[in-house]
């Protein structure tokens, strides 16, 4: 008798199909509810990491415009004195010129006196909203 119900112990451990599909649709209704947060958090990481860039080779070309007394005509000459005047003193950024968080290039216009530089967003292309809206200075 007592091996009968060590025997019915023992097969009724584990759990249904019901039990299963239940936990699963709870945790399909969990992803749902969270998943939308997490894709926003990563845009705004983005948002935020250009204003960072941005911030960081405004820097680096305001100090270019001190040994040069005007901005260079490209970000490029950041790196390398295309010049050839001894008063460079670079290079003004560690590594490479960054590319955006979506890995468009910066938008960089300048006359020497001033500059723009932008990001034009998750697609690349002037204006847009959302994510796609452009961030500069």
């Amino acid at each position: 008798m007592q091996d009968l119900v060590s025997k019915q112990i023992k097969t009724q451990r584990g759990f249904t199909i019901i039990e299963l599909l239940i936990v699963m649709a709870i945790l399909g209704m969990l992803a749902v509810m969270v998943a939308p947060n997490l894709f926003n958090q990563a845009d705004s990481a983005r948002r935020d990491a250009v204003l960072t860039q941005i911030s960081s080779l405004s820097s680096a070309l305001d100090a270019y415009r001190l040994d040069m007394g005007q901005y260079p005509s490209q970000l490029e000459d950041l790196m390398r004195n295309s010049s050839g005047r001894a008063s460079w003193n670079g290079p003004y950024l560690r590594g490479a010129v960054p590319n955006d968080p979506w890995g468009n290039a910066y938008v960089y216009q300048s006359d020497g006196r001033s500059f723009t530089l932008m990001s034009y967003g998750a697609d690349g292309r002037q204006g847009g909203e959302g994510n796609d809206a452009d961030i500069g200075s």
